[in-house]
Order: structure tokens, then C-alpha cells, then sequence
């Protein structure tokens, strides 16, 4: 397959981030609006005076740990219960794509189509500037950059953020690295100047990248004023992460699902991050 002229592809990755933009600022918009009122209708709803004074009748103690995982006060309540479920369903995820790995050979097939089918970007100019997009996630570059965060983290006097940094840092770089040795599977054939060593599943380039620069666009956005901005640097953060996770393909040294599996793993361990931080920003609140 022939690739695409290169300002072609340049101007199809504009494109998109554009029109991702568009769509993406009209959704936070709607869940902005929508998401507080639907909120207050479910804490009423499970907060109805009939409704819990006959459960504390029945089940006070039952009573008191629903209203402990719904309370909205402090982080302990509904957002870890949310947090805990989204972690949980990023592990039945997980699990799924193990299971087609090893029992089907339609993930495989899958693969193999997805990394023919993007020939048509390994335009050579192209392929430079996907490089330089992939090399964001070079291990090197990753350990520096969270070096480079915890030292500002610690000059700003944001001591809570550390713990999750690097939770959420060596917890995924050391399962994605145990994941890669125990399955060992082989790398796609290399297509491109591109290659490495390292078995394929999962991603360590797509694991580091959610993890990493995940964290970090958290840490900047937890406390920035303004709606727009906040949106404006989570969609600019997440573009970045894609487009590093997508770049791992197109130079032919991972599969499609080897990128998800990167992508789950350090998704996991991102949210345990948000989670241990969010504890430690809860008890420091609780200590003064």
C-alpha cells in the first residue's frame, strides 16, 4: 500500500485534533450542565426521608455504609466508590483482551489488519515526526520528567502529590515490565526505521505516557481556576497521550492491543494515584 503524501497526513492530524476539540469542549459542556442536577437527583433519591428511615429500620448498619459511599463531603464517600469501580471495570477490561490474546485468533487477525491497514502513513517525512512524538515516552525521557515534577511539586509545597506520583509511576512501569517478560509476545514485524528489544505486550510507551503525563495534567488542573481552562489542558494532555500511543503503531513495534493493554495498565495505576493523593489532600485538610 502506498503511503499518503506527507502534507496530506499533516493536514489529516490537524483535522482531526481540531474536530476532536470541537466535539470534545461540546461534550464537557454538556456534562457540565447536566452533571451537577443529575448528581443531586441520585443523592435525593437514595436520600429520601421514607426510604432511609425504613432502611435504618431494617438494616441500620447496612444504612450507614450506603450513606458512607455516597456522601459527596468528603472524597472517602462517592468519588473513591466511583473511582474503586472505574479501577475494577479497567480490570475485567484487562482481563478480556488477556483472554483473546491467549485463546483466540481473532485479536491476532485483528492486529495484523490494523498494522497493514496503516501503511498508508509511513510516509518517511511523516514517520520522523511520529518518531518524535513516540520519543515523549522513551523510558529516559519519562524518568526525567517525573524527576522534573517532583522537584517542582516540593518547591511549590504540594508534598501530598508526590506519594501519588510515584505510586502511579512505578506501579505501571513495573507491571507493564512484568506483563512484557511473562507473556512474551513477539513484536510486529519492523516496517519502519523503528525497533526494539523488549517483548511487545503491553505497551511500555503507552503505559508511561497515561501514567506520566496523566498525572501530571491532574496535578496542574486540580486546583486551576476557570472551567475553559482546565478543559483546555485535559484535551490538550489527552491528545498528547494518543498521539503517543497511536505513534507505537504506525512505526510497526506494537500491535493495536498491546497499546490497549499499555493504556489499561497505566489507567489503573493512575487512578490509584488520583486516589492516594486525594487521601493524603483529605487527611492534610482534616490536620490543620
Amino acid at each position: 500500500m502506498t503511503p499518503l503524501p506527507f502534507w496530506q497526513l499533516l493536514l489529516g492530524f490537524v483535522c482531526l485534533l481540531v474536530v476532536g476539540h470541537i466535539v470534545a469542549w461540546w461534550l464537557w459542556r454538556a456534562l457540565a450542565f447536566s452533571g451537577p442536577r443529575l448528581g443531586r437527583g441520585i443523592t435525593g433519591l437514595a436520600y429520601r426521608r421514607q426510604f432511609l428511615a425504613s432502611l435504618q429500620r431494617r438494616a441500620p448498619r447496612t444504612t450507614r455504609v450506603i450513606g458512607a459511599r455516597l456522601s459527596v463531603d468528603r472524597f472517602s464517600g462517592l468519588p473513591l466508590t466511583l473511582f474503586v469501580a472505574l479501577a475494577l471495570y479497567l480490570i475485567v477490561l484487562a482481563a478480556g483482551l488477556l483472554e483473546d490474546l491467549f485463546e483466540g485468533e481473532e485479536l491476532v487477525q485483528f492486529d495484523q489488519h490494523v498494522n497493514q491497514a496503516l501503511a498508508v502513513l509511513r510516509d518517511p517525512a511523516f514517520l520522523k515526526l511520529v518518531n518524535g512524538i513516540t520519543s515523549l515516552a522513551n523510558l529516559e525521557t519519562l524518568v526525567a520528567i517525573t524527576i522534573v515534577s517532583i522537584g517542582f511539586l516540593w518547591a511549590h509545597r504540594r508534598f501530598s502529590y508526590i506519594p501519588g506520583l510515584l505510586l502511579t509511576v512505578i506501579g505501571s512501569q513495573s507491571i507493564a515490565y512484568i506483563g512484557k517478560y511473562a507473556i512474551d509476545r513477539d513484536r510486529p514485524d519492523f516496517l519502519t526505521f523503528a525497533s526494539a528489544s523488549t517483548p511487545s505486550f503491553p505497551s511500555g510507551h503507552a503505559t508511561g505516557a497515561i501514567a506520566v503525563y496523566g498525572f501530571i495534567i491532574y496535578a496542574i488542573a486540580r486546583d486551576m481556576p476557570g472551567v475553559r481552562r482546565r478543559f483546555e489542558l485535559g484535551y490538550w494532555g489527552c491528545a498528547l497521550i494518543a498521539s503517543i500511543a497511536a505513534s507505537r503503531a504506525i512505526l510497526s513495534v506494537h500491535f493495536a492491543s498491546d497499546i490497549a493493554a499499555g493504556l489499561l495498565v497505566g489507567g489503573f495505576w493512575l487512578l490509584s494515584g488520583f486516589a492516594l493523593t486525594e487521601f493524603l489532600r483529605q487527611r492534610s485538610d482534616l490536620s490543620r
